[in-house]
């Protein structure tokens, strides 16, 4: 396929001794530092997150009006996605690089003013398009709820969010500017604030609007964290913009070329989100709420692992593929794959641990020991994929390094379109259980393949190591996994509710010894992945102890 091949010159520079490329210990050191404050971040974010969701549970359960929330957001997302605002790290960060490197930083800031005039006046104009048809819009998205109190709460709460796409999308320019000067701390602030909206809104509002007061909290929380603080952030880096409608230029023209397959294609985060709502409108009231907190759970760890490192880690693989270092960038995508293995042990710890996750999360107020079930029934279903969502985070960056977002947008379509199939019949099949499974086989299908197609594209051969170390975390997690389930049931019973405390009595013994296991065995039999880690967890406890004693 010519597609695969479309820049000989990156084929023949990773063509040439492999591996004898050497990555400067200054690239990994920043690309750590980074990682840090983006896990740090991220991982605040999930559980700031999952705190949304405990307030949303506790206020709704899984009843008709938190389907209507979940809906809610569909024509938002699906205005997120026609304007790329998800992508705008990977689309506009290395068209701002390219100036910064060539010494043009003024051109670079005449571009950013062009992108964001042009597309933002865009955005505004589909946001009320979307406002006035939003009622008829709402049944072609959810065509299954048939309730009409829950479709016309979806078209209210509706309205209120789309606005926040705005903010969105121009907050995400703001942030690029910051990412692509290696500045991630205000950007880090972002989903912080964000998720606090939506809790206070729910908080404040919900007792007197109910789920309403959330969709308030969606609009507050994208001004502030998405845009205000944002708008200081890039300020603090330079920020010079000009109201600008300048078609002509070239930085305007090659986003469009770069956001277009974007805006058009689907991607597995944006079709995950819409099929298990579209699809769970079939189910019976309750189901969206189920998957959508089990969903997030799986995406706490995903973020963890991948989204973190996969931001981090973009600016240093743009401009790699900007120098031509097509070795190197790679080499840094393989280690780093590697090491976002561990997300396989973790998933397979949370499965055994998933009623007892589910019920400190969730259970109280509206949330019942039903709900709790529902949801824990589905949640080894959608974990059996969270290898997939961390993994494609990485991989599709490799992609939008050397600035081809048409083949991840073209294959990601048609993954997409075959997965189909599979979520028709697993639904038929299994109901709610059914819908997760097919989240998670597309998921699976869309990593492995497009991985794959990038080896072959840069001609890298060293992607078994990859490989291995997956293969490597499944064989040792799920054995121990059965070993510590049986455990767990000697100790605490199978299926019978333990309470808040013996719920954190369980995880505590569980973990600790599922993790001792996990690390004996690692070390026992050299695995790499394990190994650096737990060397890495203690050089950093370390350095922490010999600052807080010199302190």
């Amino acid at each position: 396929m010519a597609v695969l091949h479309q820049d000989d010159t990156a084929t023949e520079a990773v063509d040439s001794p492999p591996r004898k490329v050497r990555m400067t210990s200054s690239v990994y050191r920043r690309v750590g530092i980074a990682s840090a404050i983006m896990m740090a971040s991220i991982f605040l974010s999930r559980v700031v997150g999952l705190l949304r969701e405990m307030v949303i549970a506790y206020t709704g359960g899984v009843g008709r009006e938190v389907d209507a929330y979940q809906v809610a957001f569909v024509l938002p997302e699906i205005l997120n996605h026609i304007a790329a605002s998800g992508f705008l790290s990977v689309t506009f960060i290395p068209i701002f690089a390219d100036y910064i490197a060539e010494g043009k930083e003024e051109e670079g800031w005449r571009a950013f003013s062009a992108i964001l005039t042009v597309f933002g006046l865009l955005l505004v104009v589909l946001i009320a398009v979307a406002e006035i048809a939003a009622g008829r819009m709402v049944g072609w998205v959810a065509p299954g709820l048939g309730d009409p109190a829950t479709v016309a709460d979806a078209v209210r709460m509706t309205r209120i969010i789309l606005p926040a796409q705005f903010f969105f999308f121009s907050g995400g320019l703001l942030m690029a500017v910051q990412f692509a000067r290696e500045k991630f701390a205000v950007p880090a602030l972002a989903p912080l604030l964000y998720n606090g909206g939506i809790i206070v809104g729910g908080l404040l509002l919900s007792g007197r609007l109910g789920m309403e007061g959330f969709a308030w909290g969606v609009l507050a929380g994208a001004i502030v964290g998405n845009f205000f603080l944002q708008y200081r952030g890039a300020k603090g880096v330079g920020l010079r913009y000009r109201f600008s409608l300048d078609f002509r230029h070239p930085a305007l023209r090659t986003y469009i070329r770069l956001t277009l397959p974007l805006m058009v294609g689907l991607t597995m985060m944006f079709s995950t989100e819409f099929f298990f709502k579209f699809f769970g409108s079939y189910l019976p009231h309750g189901g969206i709420s189920a998957l959508n907190y089990g969903l997030r759970v799986m995406l706490a760890l995903v973020a963890f692992f991948g989204q973190a490192v996969g931001v981090a880690s973009f600016p240093f693989l743009a401009r790699m593929a900007a120098e031509n270092r097509i070795g190197e960038l790679s080499q840094l995508l393989d280690d780093t794959l590697r090491y976002l293995s561990l997300v396989v042990p973790c998933s397979v710890l949370l499965i055994v641990l998933r009623h007892e996750v589910v019920s400190i999360l969730f259970q109280r107020g509206r949330f019942d020991a039903a709900a709790a079930e529902l949801t824990a029934r589905i949640l080894p279903y959608l974990l059996a994929g969270a290898f997939a969502f961390a993994a494609q985070t990485l991989v599709a960056r490799g992609y939008y390094a050397v600035k081809d977002t048409f083949f991840p947008a073209l294959y990601g379509t048609l993954a997409v379109l075959v997965s189909l199939p599979a979520y028709r019949v697993c639904l038929r099949l299994l109901g709610i259980e059914g819908v997760a499974l097919a989240v998670s086989l597309s998921a699976a299908l869309q990593v492995v393949v497009l991985y794959a197609l990038w080896n072959r594209r840069v001609g890298n051969r060293h992607a078994g190591r990859v490989y291995a170390a997956f293969g490597r975390q499944a064989l040792l997690a799920l054995p121990l996994g059965g070993l510590v389930y049986w455990i767990k049931v000697w100790l605490f019973g199978s299926f019978e509710p333990l309470g808040l405390g013996g719920s954190l009595l369980a995880v505590f013994v569980v973990s600790t010894l599922f993790c001792s296991g996990i690390v004996a065995i690692g070390y026992r039999l050299g695995l790499e992945e394990v190994v650096e880690t737990v060397k890495r967890v203690r050089s950093r406890m370390r350095r922490r102890k010999s600052g807080a004693g010199s302190g």
